[in-house]
């Protein structure tokens, strides 16, 4: 295992991680036919064989949700980023590489009930279909132990495998799959089961399709009618929710209050339409204080899924930031950092990017909680690849999960503001290491904007430290920075150029 420490290193940390992982593999290949020519070798000699090899060790790992075992790949087992780029270098060498063994690693780790990351998932899907070509032949043989070998059947036919499945009767899960068991067993993604277009606008205009709900649980934007009608008994009830939730009386009294708004969303509405409860309820309403114990609250129990999590934050705390125009109160960012701890994916699709991504571009105290939660919740690794997400990801802009009503705050491209570029600047300080897509998309930026910010003080700082922490990056776009630095005049501007000089 310690011989590769270094190329685990350079996934990690270099901004080009295929091009020096693949000098790096190279050169310790050829260390090792020129040590083993001399002496019989001490170890595992690298190899593209021990490397997949050593990926794909079984690993017993503890589950951070209950005390029991699980069984992982030692690549599952690594952190999101890293993942998605050994897939894209195993893409890259693919021609290096058993390709039975490609198939069997991706495989593994796109199979299961375990959740995937977003980038993870898409660089393991292209790895396979760099692999198959343009046949796919990767999804008739989803099984670990099917050697990566698929069968020639009709296009139109059910593959025998999925035949011997259905006789069975045992339900099977395939992930690369749009939708979930539970989404085809509700039918509420397609209404009530009317078989047209046209059957399902009459329902929905009779009042048969009140809990009809756009919502994906792979962290597609949810979007449903917060003016539903959900029933006399339950309207009422929600009304009364709505009207103890404008009043704080105590935090005992709001810590109830947490709990039958939980108990109703999760509960009491037929159809688990918890979004659109929470849209009637209006709690962005709240006063700091009591939105600060509503969400503590609601981070309690066993409900950890992702819609649930998404839903509290895009309720509770997203619409007070989108029109903060002042510093935050401190009760309520301690209850928000402490929510986000537990919830990252959350935090990234309910929070951070649609406050990223509002209509009059973010300000300063808005950059401020931003800063706050990246610092203090977010692994560098896991800022990077949402950076990465933000600045070159355009499905990533749509899987953003508010209300409807909150919708027409958020644009639907990056608003480029001083305080855009100074939260790129703390993010940089806190040593995030940009990939090399995210750093040509802001040197774009820069060479369209640098007239525009030519005496912005906060946009040169940027400057500087962009250009101090990405040298190694920046060194095809050096002409190019140099001109939109001189198009600047501040105080830092004679540094930048200086910084620029010695690229």
């Amino acid at each position: 295992m310690d011989q590769w420490v270094p190329l685990f290193d350079i996934f990690l940390h270099s901004p080009t991680p295929e091009t020096q992982a693949s000098l790096w593999l190279q050169q310790a290949f050829n260390a090792t036919v020129s040590s083993s020519s001399a002496s019989p070798p001490s170890t595992t000699p690298i190899t593209t064989a021990s490397f997949l090899s050593l990926l794909a060790r079984p690993i017993d790992a503890i589950s951070t949700d209950a005390a029991a075992t699980k069984r992982l790949m030692f690549i599952q087992t690594l952190p999101g980023m890293v993942q998605s780029r050994i897939f894209s270098f195993l893409a890259l060498e693919r021609d290096r590489f058993c390709k039975r063994d490609l198939c069997r690693l991706a495989r593994g780790v796109l199979a299961g009930d375990r959740e995937v990351d977003f980038w993870v998932t898409r660089a393991a899907r292209h790895l396979l279909d760099q692999l198959s070509g343009a046949n796919y032949e990767w999804i008739s043989g989803l099984s670990l132990d099917s050697g990566g070998e698929g069968t020639c059947e009709e296009f139109d036919s059910v593959p025998d495998w999925l035949k011997d499945t259905a006789a069975s009767g045992h339900e099977m899960c395939l992930s690369w799959l749009p939708v979930s068991v539970d989404d085809l067993r509700s039918r509420e993604l397609f209404g009530t089961g009317c078989e047209s277009e046209d059957d399902l606008l009459s329902q929905v205009g009779d009042g048969a399709g009140e809990n009809v709900k756009e919502e994906d649980m792979d962290k597609m934007e949810i979007d449903c009618d917060v003016d539903a009608h959900l029933g006399q008994g339950i309207d009422d009830l929600v009304a009364s929710l709505k009207a103890r939730v404008m009043n704080f009386e105590s935090a005992p009294k709001t810590e109830e209050l947490a709990d039958e708004i939980r108990k109703l969303c999760l509960q009491g509405v037929r159809g688990g339409d918890s979004l659109s409860v929470l849209g009637l309820i209006e709690p962005w309403k709240a006063d700091d204080e009591t939105a600060s114990v509503l969400i503590s609250c609601l981070s309690k129990g066993d409900e950890e899924a992702l819609d649930w999590s998404s839903q509290v934050l895009c309720t509770i705390m997203l619409p007070k930031l989108l029109v903060l125009q002042g510093p935050a109160s401190r009760v309520l960012v301690t209850a928000l950092v402490d929510y986000c701890r537990l919830h990252h994916t959350a935090t990234e699709y309910a929070l951070l990017f649609p406050l990223i991504m509002g209509k009059d571009g973010i300000n300063t105290p808005i950059c401020d909680v931003v800063t706050k939660i990246v610092k203090e919740c977010l692994h560098p690794a896991h800022v990077s690849a949402f950076c990465q997400k933000l600045l070159c990801g355009g499905e990533a802009k749509e899987r953003i999960i508010c209300l409807p009503c909150h919708r027409c705050l958020i644009a639907n491209e990056l608003v480029w503001t001083e305080s855009l570029f100074n939260l790129f600047y703390n993010i940089l300080n806190h040593n995030v290491q940009l990939t090399q897509d995210s750093v040509d998309q802001l040197v774009l930026r820069i060479s369209e904007l640098s007239q525009s910010f030519s005496k912005s003080l906060k946009f040169g700082n940027f400057l500087l430290c962009f250009i101090t922490k990405c040298a190694l990056a920046l060194r095809s776009h050096k002409l190019l920075l140099t001109e939109a630095v001189e198009q600047t005049n501040t105080l830092v501007t004679k540094s930048t150029l200086s910084k620029l000089e010695s690229l």
